[in-house]
């Protein structure tokens, strides 16, 4: 059953995207997410340990997790029209998923997390508290020697992304940003093709919680 918890007035633009283009039409779209998946495999946290996948609502990620036996997954979107596609998707599987509708920024953590992924969501938080709220929640689900993947439009990459303005990273931004704490563990580049034919720049960072 889905769980739903309060979510920021920005809910609003991201349920217009998802009720109004295909999934596959996004412009952030992966038939497989490649890069995520061999990171979350570097990273050998255990199939069943627990995962969140934070911007996590339509993406491939979670079916193809679970198809690789990952076993104790979570997603969340502040979007529920996201949520409610990959449900849909995955059918009776979506069963043994924990999905959450919320705004990361105000998200009250149920369970400790032993990785935390996010492709494409903490580019978007352009204010300085939204930062620090992100990175509070951040560290209230993720213990001591747990990992992170965050990845990022990079340096040089768009400047918008959905008609919203992003902040570009690269590894020393982002460690500046979330603060003490974390180890940067491994760095991955991707030229991410979009179903338009415009080339993205991203950086994916594997960190490790200390």
């Amino acid at each position: 059953m889905a769980k739903r918890v309060r979510r920021s007035d920005t809910s609003s633009h991201w349920e217009r995207v998802y009720q109004t283009n295909h999934p596959q039409a996004v412009s952030w779209f992966q038939q497989e997410p490649t890069i995520s998946i061999q990171l979350v495999q570097n990273s050998g946290v255990k199939k069943t340990d627990p995962i969140i996948d934070v911007g996590g609502g339509a993406s491939t990620l979670v079916d193809c997790l679970a198809s690789r036996g990952y076993a104790n997954l979570t997603v969340l979107d502040i979007s529920s029209a996201a949520i409610e596609l990959s449900r849909e998707r995955m059918s009776a599987a979506s069963s043994r998923i924990a999905w959450y509708t919320a705004d990361i920024t105000s998200f009250e953590p149920p369970n400790v997390y032993s990785l935390w992924h996010d492709r494409a969501v903490f580019h978007f938080l352009t204010k300085r508290l939204e930062r620090k709220k992100y990175v509070e929640v951040l560290k209230r689900s993720v213990p001591t020697n747990g990992h992170v993947i965050i990845a990022t439009f990079s340096v040089g990459g768009p400047e918008k992304c959905s008609g919203l303005e992003v902040v570009q990273y690269d590894a020393s931004k982002l460690l500046a940003v979330l603060g003490d704490g974390f180890q940067l563990i491994e760095e991955v580049g991707e030229i991410h093709l979009t179903p338009q034919g415009r080339e993205q720049k991203f950086s994916y960072f594997r960190m490790i919680r200390l």
